[in-house]
């Protein structure tokens, strides 16, 4: 994949009410998505999901900034420098 970023993505969500659009956001950019791990962290009533991610830059740029615009969601990511 030429000019591509192999990454991972962090997800917090504190708000369970995100969730359906959490995972509606997340179906858009499946194309970018090579795996998905989701728990439930019961103790501290959040839901963590790690992505490990593989795309351009605009992709992963739109689908974090989507996820963190929501309310009660905290994203982080750390992608491989350009090729």
């Amino acid at each position: 994949m030429i000019n591509t970023r192999l990454g991972v993505v962090g997800i917090v969500i504190e708000n369970r009410e995100a969730v359906p659009r959490v995972n509606e956001i997340l179906s858009k950019y499946a194309e970018v998505i090579i795996g998905r791990m989701g728990l439930p962290y019961r103790a501290r009533e959040v839901a963590v999901i790690s992505l490990i991610v593989d795309g351009n830059t605009d992709q992963l740029g739109a689908l974090t900034g989507k996820l963190g615009s929501l309310p009660g969601v905290t994203v982080k990511s750390a992608l491989t420098k350009s090729p």
